[in-house]
């Protein structure tokens, strides 16, 4: 006697429960359209990059559409807090159906140093999208041995 042994497809539950959970997501969105903005937030944050290169920290942020007079940056020697606003135009035609993806307001991201930076020599450029910071490493003189005598 032969049995037959039927197999489910490679990532056949997988693909039901990404059917199942995309309907069941397009469905609740549509009562509470907040909730996809939310959970989505982490999207349309400011993408951040830091690279050490020795003697200085480099800070790329991902700011698309941000102008160098909406920037606003706090420094400190262990931190930079990137605060940028965006403003929507407004544009608006009554006769047509509109979907933005564009994300406007106000962002705001800190970024944490391992090391003190030397924030006299910190400078910053915005081109093309990218904010660039250069963050030079303060580098203590090295201190030298001494002998105690004791009393």
């Amino acid at each position: 006697m032969k049995f037959l042994v039927r197999k489910a497809p490679e990532n056949f539950i997988r693909t039901v429960n990404d059917e199942i959970s995309s309907l069941l997501n397009r469905h609740f969105d549509s009562y509470f359209p907040e909730a996809a903005y939310w959970e989505d937030m982490d999207k349309y944050s400011m993408p951040v990059e830091m690279t050490d290169k020795g003697k200085e920290f480099i800070v790329k942020a991902e700011l698309p559409g941000v102008k160098k007079e909406d920037l606003d940056i706090d420094i400190d020697k262990k931190y930079i807090t990137i605060n940028a606003k965006k403003e929507e135009e407004s544009e608006v035609d009554e006769n047509s159906y509109k979907k933005s993806e564009f994300r406007y307001g106000e962002f705001s991201r800190t970024v944490y140093f391992p090391e003190e930076i030397d924030i006299e020599k910190t400078d910053a450029k915005l081109e093309h999208g990218v904010l660039k910071i250069h963050a030079p490493k303060i580098h203590l003189e090295k201190e030298t041995k001494k002998k105690l005598t004791v009393k």
